[in-house]
């Protein structure tokens, strides 16, 4: 079956790589995993392996067919042909009753959707206790930067979770060959009930002071949020943070800090 281009498939090749991704999901018999974009089926035929069961959301409705095909006689397989961010993930998992077990995403990810897939396994009702996932190297390093080099996809990810790049994979492990290497990350939620209104307003924070990349934290948030200036730089010493500190250079811990205040 050729790949094709729009929905983003490169599909993976190295049993190396399959091997390493299933040694990073460290999964147990019990566990309930979901895989997002199965493709061709090898790293679902691995998943199979080791956990209790797994359930493939596919879109590419052809690749839906062969897959229901390939494991037609696997009972621990559960496919669903449709798109991830229309599913309605939280009446699924309470369909699978693993709520307070929870489950694992494992998955080879569209790369054009990283970003609004981790942000619906994040944000969602019932998150995954983990997400093994395979993205773009540069998307990886992005995700898992330490203050200095912090962008708002950083803080996004590590407000919820911890993010732990795993190894890299060259872009010769995939049909067809992609123009960038790839990385594997492991994101372990927090596990913290958060409340919608307090997410929505750290969010907008967040996103004033990344509102331009080379101005000041005092300026981009009295600007943005239009407050006096003073009284944001006063803000941020109270957080213990330099007015003149760019957003890049702060961790969330500092973040929290300055919502708190605000």
């Amino acid at each position: 079956m050729k790949p094709k281009k729009s929905l983003g498939q490169n599909f993976l090749r190295d049993k190396k790589a399959l091997a390493d991704i299933i040694e990073s999901a460290n999964l147990i018999r019990k566990d309930l995993v979901i895989e997002v974009g199965p493709g061709e089926g090898v790293l679902t035929e691995q998943l199979l392996k080791n956990a209790r069961k797994v359930i493939a959301i596919e879109i590419d409705k052809e690749l839906a067919k062969r897959l229901q095909e390939k494991f037609k006689d696997t009972k621990n397989f559960e496919l669903i042909s449709g798109d991830i961010l229309e599913i309605n993930l939280p009446k699924l998992i309470e369909e699978q009753k693993v709520e307070t077990e929870g489950y694992k995403v494992v998955a080879n990810i569209p790369y054009y959707i990283t970003s609004p897939i981790i942000r619906l396994f994040l944000e969602t009702k019932y998150p995954p206790k983990e997400m093994i996932l395979m993205t773009q190297r540069e998307v990886a390093e992005r995700i898992c930067a330490s203050p200095g080099k912090m962008s708002i996809l950083a803080v996004s990810v590590q407000y919820y979770a911890i993010p732990e790049l795993q190894f890299t994979v060259p872009r010769t492990a995939f049909f067809p060959v992609p123009e960038v290497d790839s990385a594997v990350i492991k994101i372990t939620h927090k596990m913290e009930q958060l409340e919608k209104d307090e997410r929505k307003s750290f969010f907008r924070v967040l996103r004033a002071g990344f509102s331009a990349k080379r101005k000041t934290m005092a300026n981009n948030l009295s600007t943005s949020l239009g407050v006096e200036k003073k009284i944001i730089e006063k803000t941020l010493q109270e957080a213990g943070i330099s007015p003149a500190a760019r957003a890049q250079e702060l961790s969330v811990t500092d973040w929290k800090k300055i919502f708190q205040l605000f």
